[in-house]
């Protein structure tokens, strides 16, 4: 959980040209694959995912402006955010005016390239500065982009560990930005930290990690793994971890799951500075798994939140504006949070039909205190709701609530799931 470590595994990443699908997301999935024993999943082209259809592969190869003295201006080998993602193929001579509309840039940055996408638009272009485009000041220039659309795949990275019990915690970080280090390599390595270190210290939870393309990757996986999506009881979306001095949670779509109370209690107890956001159907892939068919109890951790900070999607991302230490802290803070999460143990209520006769069960105790945890613990243990989160409402301490749920498991009103 080293910073430096998570910091050198961002840099080696950063010159990767990733997209939602082709070469870029598998050499960046390969990495990954060297330390960790990760699935590579591929879905073909045209395969319906919900309602939507996994795209064409699209593989950038080379991109460039030049004046008629053959100078390059633009040149997508400089810098891979220079390129339209999912721009076609261009060859040929243009006016300043026709490049002119083939041009993306920031008027409130003139410095900042900014990262633009055309996934399901045909069209050709570049992204560049203001003051790179204010520069372009001759009448004609040639223009060179040598990319293809093919049939081919889609891939995503999916490790499985497993804990104690199949409950399951999901994590998820998006792998399809090209070099833009907080959005989202910072996700990145933090997931492949917290992968290592698991693997080492199982859970009692198993925990299931993707690495995704953003939101049509979600959808895909979605559609494809119908079968464990009951086993999923909690999930965060991890992203924006390298940078800002304030932890972001926004809770899920019902916003009272076991992960809402439970990383609002943790912050909360820690100290550290936090906000706490509601649930929105916008911003990162929290709103594909929050989706009202699909419903998982996914939240989104982050530090910098979306679209919030001037550096987002422009190349002022860069590995200057991510530190080590806030990766090391973002990840050993997620770490100690699943595990003090998932130790605590789930119950169900096997007499959950009005209040059961303590009394003839020897469980009625003169102490109060001892009454009312068993009573707490009778009332929310419907196989959802774990002790910790019996202890988060009730304000009664997790040592008082494990007495009770023992004294209950004996009597046979309660069981573990």
């Amino acid at each position: 959980m080293n910073g430096e470590e998570l910091h050198a595994l961002a840099k080696r990443l950063f010159p990767i040209c990733r997209s939602i699908t082709g070469p870029g997301v598998r050499e960046t999935l390969s990495i990954l694959q060297e330390d960790l024993p990760l699935t590579i999943h591929s879905v073909a082209t045209g395969t319906q995912v919900l309602d939507w259809e996994v795209p064409l592969e699209w593989t950038p190869r080379s991109a460039w402006i030049e004046d008629l003295s053959g100078r390059r201006i633009i040149d997508f080998a400089t810098n891979n955010l220079h390129l339209l993602q999912y721009s076609g193929n261009f060859s040929g001579r243009v006016s300043r005016e026709e490049l002119a509309n083939h041009l993306f840039s920031l008027p409130d940055q003139p410095d900042a390239i900014p990262y633009k996408t055309s996934y399901y638009q045909k069209q050709w272009g570049f992204c560049v500065s203001k003051n790179q485009k204010k520069s372009l000041s001759q009448a004609e220039y040639n223009v060179q982009i040598d990319t293809s659309l093919d049939t081919g795949q889609l891939n995503y990275g999916e490790l499985v560990i497993a804990g104690r019990d199949k409950n399951e915690i999901l994590l998820s970080t998006h792998i399809c930005h090209p070099s833009l280090a907080n959005d989202n390599l910072s996700g990145i390595v933090v997931a492949h930290a917290l992968a290592r270190q698991l693997l080492q210290n199982p859970l009692q939870h198993t925990v299931r990690i993707l690495f995704i393309p953003g939101t049509i990757g979600a959808i895909t996986w979605l559609a494809l793994n119908r079968e464990h999506l009951p086993k999923i009881k909690h999930g965060l979306v991890l992203t924006g971890l390298g940078a800002g001095d304030t932890f972001h949670y926004k809770k899920t779509r019902s916003g009272n799951a076991s992960i809402d109370f439970f990383v609002e209690h943790y912050l909360r107890k820690s100290g550290i500075p936090h906000c706490i956001l509601p649930f929105s159907p916008y911003g990162y892939d929290e709103r594909q798994f929050n989706s009202p068919g699909i419903n998982l109890p996914m939240g989104c951790f982050t530090r910098a939140t979306y679209a919030s900070y001037p550096e987002y999607h422009t190349s002022r991302d860069n590995l200057e504006f991510i530190q080590p230490q806030l990766l090391e802290e973002s990840a050993l803070l997620i770490l100690r949070m699943l595990q003090q999460f998932s130790s605590s143990e789930t119950y169900v209520n096997l007499a959950p039909e009005g209040e059961p006769q303590l009394g003839r069960r020897n469980l009625y105790a003169a102490d109060s205190q001892q009454n009312l945890a068993i009573l707490w613990v009778l009332n929310q243990s419907d196989g959802h709701h774990s002790l910790l989160d019996i202890s988060i409402r009730s304000g009664i301490a997790l040592p008082d609530l494990e007495t009770a749920a023992d004294r209950l498991c004996s009597s046979g009103l309660l069981r573990k799931t």
